[in-house]
């Protein structure tokens, strides 16, 4: 793997310039100014062990967002889950995304259509709220079935923890798929 891919030593974050933690920000989550605006001190203010430690803060945060009564605050956070890319969207502008949910992309076109379909309900369900699920290679089926249960039980403050969790499961597992650069101590 090319060491310019990979991602910044833990011990460098908090001396990186803005720009930089915005970027690994967008590496492990998706492009977002919210989430930037959220998480860019928290990466210069805290030493992070590892990067999971780093993504369950960002992870704490976002709940803190969730679980507070100010208007303005679930609204941040519907903006931040908005960022991550509709399921089975045609396209997508992440390249990560585009290849975690590229099994997704593959089947019949009444099952696209279904998956679609399942997207608008969801929407409409949770108004303000995207879908978040962490792939992992599961099928198309089974992540429709998910969809169908989380609607079902009709309940936003579930959904929005579901969503933050996904997002975390995600960046876990980004980071663990692009690795970190070795600071040759």
């Amino acid at each position: 793997m090319d060491t310019a891919d990979q991602l910044p030593a833990l011990a460098t974050i908090p001396q990186l310039p803005a720009a930089e933690r915005a970027l690994l920000l967008d590496r492990l989550f998706e492009p977002c100014v919210p989430l930037h605006t959220l998480s860019l001190s928290l990466l210069q203010q805290n030493p992070f062990a590892s990067y999971d430690e780093l993504i369950g803060s960002v992870g704490l945060q976002l709940t803190a967002l969730a679980n507070s009564s100010s208007t303005s605050d679930a609204a941040w956070l519907q903006t931040i889950l908005a960022a991550h890319p509709r399921l089975g969207q045609g396209k997508v502008e992440s390249s990560q995304s585009r290849s975690e949910q590229a099994q997704l992309n593959t089947g019949s076109e009444s099952s696209a259509q279904s998956l679609t379909e399942l997207n608008h309900l969801y929407e409409r369900t949770f108004p303000g709220l995207r879908y978040v699920v962490f792939v992992n290679g599961r099928s198309r089926d089974t992540i429709m079935d998910d969809m169908k249960t989380r609607i079902d039980r009709q309940d936003r403050m579930a959904e929005m923890h579901a969503a933050i969790k996904a997002m975390c499961d995600i960046a876990k597992d980004r980071a663990h798929k692009i690795g970190v650069k070795d600071t040759g101590r």
